[in-house]
């Protein structure tokens, strides 16, 4: 199982240096009035991992909410 799992890694990180190789070429974003001329794959993996640090904070919010909706319920059983 560790060798699938070693597999599934390292085929994503190949994808992600094809797809980093790719698309070099600068591309303008703008946002709320900012603008930013950057590499195509450079601006990906900055909204990926802003994503990925939001989605794992709010995941924890909930979780956290959850466990607490939990304590309070059985507590008043």
């Amino acid at each position: 199982m560790h060798f699938v799992h070693l597999t599934i890694i390292v085929v994503f990180a190949a994808a992600v240096l094809v797809f980093a190789i790719q698309n070099l070429g600068t591309v303008t974003m703008s946002f709320l009035g900012f603008s930013v001329r950057a590499p195509l794959a450079f601006l990906t993996a900055i909204v990926y991992l802003l994503g990925a640090a939001t989605g794992g904070a709010l995941f924890a919010l909930l979780r956290r909410s959850m466990q607490a909706t939990r304590t309070i319920r059985s507590a008043t059983s």
